[in-house]
Formats: structure tokens, sequence, C-alpha cells
């Protein structure tokens, strides 16, 4: 964090000498114990050098992922909750053609998102709107049994095998979860899923610049 500096020029015609040096004395305090990992929750301090400590090859293999999504569907869905699909939405929000869904000559498939409620209407409609185009699959969870998405992607797992059968489903289906354990993780090793893992010290609200918000 060499880069990071504190100018506070600006707020000295509102608060005194003394105040700004007390300010500026607890701020330095703190991203030393942000780079020393001496404060409480050290441990999920991955996010602090994200994305310069991603390692080339996983980027080509979060590349190569996404471009068989791309290629082989009409539509991706993403299911995930809170920080495992919140920035991904935004980012895809903020990119994306403003009306896209309404453009016949798009490049890439439109991102769906499910699992992050339990309304049986969201879930009706999703189906409406999928038809019978061909579908993408990206789940996200550590442990693979948070319900909302949990319940999301049994569902939309057995339209898939429903579909493509068992092999074309695995196919179909990236799983974003734990590196070693948990019910995903489990299922993904058992179907032939191709998998990313979550890091372990970087909570799901900072995991925009992991495999978690970058494949989507």
């Amino acid at each position: 964090m060499e880069e990071f500096k504190l100018n506070l020029e600006y707020i000295r015609d509102f608060i005194s000498d003394k105040e700004l040096d007390e300010m500026e004395n607890e701020t330095t305090g703190i991203l030393k114990t942000l780079e020393e990992g001496s404060g409480a929750g050290n441990d999920f301090r991955g996010w602090l050098h994200l994305p310069s400590t991603i390692e080339t090859g996983l980027l080509n293999d979060i590349k190569s992922s996404a471009q068989v999504l791309r290629s082989g569907n009409d539509i991706v869905i993403v299911i995930g909750i809170g920080g495992s699909y919140l920035g991904a939405k935004a980012v895809i929000s903020a990119l994306d053609h403003q009306f896209g869904a309404f453009l016949d000559n798009r490049d890439d498939p439109p991102v769906l998102f499910a699992g992050q409620n339990l309304g049986e209407d969201y879930l009706h409609e999703l189906f409406d709107a999928i038809g019978n185009k061909d579908c993408g699959v990206v789940v996200i969870s550590k442990s693979g049994t948070t319900t909302e998405p949990a319940l999301a992607f049994r569902i939309i797992r057995k339209h898939l095998e429903d579909r493509y059968g068992m092999k074309g489903a695995s196919e179909r289906i990236v799983a974003i979860t734990d590196r070693e354990k948990g019910a995903l993780r489990n299922l993904s090793e058992h179907a032939g899923y191709r998998t990313f893992v979550i890091p372990d010290d970087t909570g799901g609200r900072f995991s925009v610049l992991t495999p978690v918000g970058l494949l989507p």
C-alpha cells in the first residue's frame, strides 16, 4: 500500500490542527495494522493486495472457462447470494449495454442471477426467460449448504440434467467453492464440474477480484 496517501488539507477549515493530527495518526496506525496483520480479523486480509497477487495461470484458466460458457450457451446463470453475486452483478450492470436484453445481436450471452432469494415466482419467471435456450451455470458457495443458492442450484441442475444428461450438464456447470471441503466441493468432484477456489482469506463482500467475481 505504498501508493496510498491521505490528504486532509481540504478539511482544515472545519477541524483543529490537533484533531487533524489525531486523525492522521489513527489512520496511519490502521494502515500499519492492516499491512502487518496484527489486528482482529487478520485471517481475512486476502483482499488487501488484489488484484496484483492473482497468478497469471489462474487468470488464464478463468478466461478459458469464460470462453467455454460464452461460446456454448445462450444464457449464463450465476447462482449465489450476498457477496457471492453482488460484486459481479454491479460490474456487469455497469459495463453491459443498458438495453442489452432487447438486442438480437449480442456478442455475449446475458448473465442472469439466481439463489439470492427464496421467491418461487422469481424462479418460475427465470425459467420463463430460459425457455428452450442453452444454459451454462456458475454456482458460487463456499459450503454448498446455504439455503437459497443450494435450492436454486438443485432445481436448475435438474433442468440441465433432464435436458442434456448427466455428462452434458456437468460440462455446462462451473463451481466456485472451498478448496477441500463442503457439500459443493464433494458434489463437484463426484460430478466432474470444473471448479475454482474461494480463497480462505477473502470474505464474500471482498471477493469480486477473485474467481467469485472475475468469472461471471
